[in-house]
Parts: C-alpha cells; structure tokens; sequence
C-alpha cells in the first residue's frame, strides 16, 4: 500500500442521484474518497480522526443527508477539526461551516453559484459537470486602470 500525503476530501454522496464529476486523480491537488452513505460517513470520519496520519481537509455531503443530520455532524466532530464541512442541497445551493478566526466553527449560506465557485476554486469537480452547467456561467471581476486627470 502506498502512502499518499495529500489531504483527503471525504465525500458522502446520495447512491440513486446522478454521480457529479469530482476530480480524483492522482494528478489532482488533494485525494478524493467517495463514500455512498451518510453512515459510512460517519464511519469514516471517526475512523480517519482517531488516525493521526490522515489530514482532513474537508468533508461534504452531496444530497445524501438533511439539515439535522448536518447539524449533528458537526456537533460530533472534534474541536481539533479545522476543516470545512460543506452541506450540498438538492437545489445545488447548501451550507458551508468552518473554522473562523477565534477557532469557532461559522456557519454560511451557499447560494448555487457560491457552491459552483467553492468546488471549482478547489479542484473538487470537472467544469464541464452537467449540474453546474445549469447555472449561468461565473464572471470575474474585471478592473481597469484608471488614469489621474491633471
């Protein structure tokens, strides 16, 4: 067995809806692990906790749990766990909890886009994913240079 030192994303995913296309190669910033339950999430991550080796960077549970099993989530996980926790919807919007500056867990509101720029910005999905086309295309701020008048 091979020792991979990137940091793990755990992904919980809902077995009957239309896979996302995650980025999870071995060319890819962080490792990827697809779990198909939110129990075996839950598994997991006590697993992975108790295994000071592995680096969680994030975990997020793709359609496959509600708000109150978020919720107790993140009420289960260790103080020590400064990763973000993400909460995908149905409706491609979700919710994002992470550590804030006093080492407090702050919990956001994701519209879809706030989502679509989240996962894209991290290397999580392929940009040609077919959920995230459905959304109008991201645009970036442009900034022109102004000129001092004289």
């Amino acid at each position: 067995m091979n020792f991979d030192p990137r940091r793990i994303t755990l992904v919980s995913r809902h077995s009957q809806l239309p896979e996302r296309k995650w980025v999870h190669s071995p060319e890819s910033p962080g490792r990827l692990i697809l779990l198909d339950s939110f129990t075996g999430l839950r598994h997991a991550v006590a697993g992975v906790m108790s295994d000071r080796s592995a680096d969680i960077e994030r975990i997020i549970l793709d359609r496959c749990s509600s708000a109150s099993d978020y919720l107790s989530l993140l009420t289960e996980l260790p103080r020590e766990f400064s990763g973000d926790v993400l909460m995908i919807r149905d409706d491609e919007s979700g919710f994002l909890s992470s550590t804030g500056r006093g080492g407090d867990r702050v919990l956001y509101a994701l519209s879809a886009q706030d989502l679509r720029f989240y996962l894209q910005t991290h290397g999580l999905v392929d940009e040609s994913d077919g959920a995230m086309l459905q959304l109008p295309p991201l645009h970036v701020l442009q900034f022109r240079r102004r000129e001092a008048i004289a």
